[in-house]
């Protein structure tokens, strides 16, 4: 992962004040979203650049004639990417976990969400932060990029209800492509913890994102294949993950001596 900063911090801060500290040239994308929250939602601008993440709540529209004091009490906070659990990426929807506890909730992470108007899209956000950052990064879209080797017709099975769709195998990265809304997935390979099969008719992709239910352990994507699974591609798949595993064991090694 590319670090804005090597001091962590979560701050509040005016988002004036944070742009004027980038680089010219830097790239930057922003997007007028809704912060998603449990009692009131607020209208906003999410900034994403080569530092980290950023959001400044907007003025209501009746309150244009705020004080100085008022626009003070506004939301706005900036993350260096280093200071990010999970960045969760969907077409219509960023959620950002941070290391924070929330004590009235147990210690569960403290978490921001983030959705755009109607029509809008951040396909532009996961162009730009999909070889960037690492296994923390969720990728809830399906790559329209990928170089399919194979692919299968397959169900992804769920806890209330799953979805059908494609599960397509690419030289470094696999998708799972449904029309069912945030249940598309682009892994790339050092995103895989495991994969695993009990027979040709299934398979499981074994993930390091967070399963929100059980305080971010790793999350299972169990798929019913509508074809049968090739024992000979599914071979070259795990020594593909596994091939990556071994490098970046190698690597830590090197880098250690």
């Amino acid at each position: 992962m590319e670090y804005g900063s090597q001091k962590a911090h979560c701050r509040l801060v005016p988002l004036g004040a944070l742009l004027a500290l980038l680089p010219l040239g830097a790239a930057e994308l922003t997007y007028e979203v809704r912060h998603q929250r449990a009692l009131k939602h607020h209208e906003g601008v999410l900034t994403i650049n080569d530092k980290g993440v950023a959001y400044q709540q907007a003025l209501p529209r009746a309150k244009h004639g705020a004080t100085s004091t008022q626009r003070a009490k506004l939301e706005s906070v900036q993350f260096d990417y280093q200071d990010i659990q999970e960045l969760w990426v969907s077409p219509d929807r960023l959620r950002l976990t941070t290391y924070q506890d929330r004590k009235w909730l147990l210690g569960i992470d403290k978490q921001f969400e983030f959705s755009l108007p109607k029509g809008k899209s951040l396909d532009a956000a996961y162009s730009m932060l999909k070889d960037k950052l690492d296994r923390r990064f969720v990728a809830a879209v399906a790559d329209p990029g990928l170089t399919v080797q194979w692919e299968l017709p397959v169900k992804l099975l769920g806890t209330l209800q799953g979805s059908e769709g494609v599960l397509q195998v690419g030289q470094d990265r696999i998708v799972y492509e449904t029309a069912r809304p945030r249940q598309s997935r682009t892994w790339r390979y050092q995103d895989l913890e495991n994969v695993s099969t009990s027979d040709r008719y299934q398979l499981t992709l074994t993930s390091y994102e967070r399963a929100r239910t059980s305080y971010g352990s790793m999350k299972g994507f169990n798929f019913q294949l509508k074809q049968p699974l090739d024992e000979k591609r599914f071979e070259a798949l795990w020594k593909r993950l596994n091939q990556d595993k071994g490098l970046q064991f190698l690597n830590s090694i090197e880098e250690g001596n």
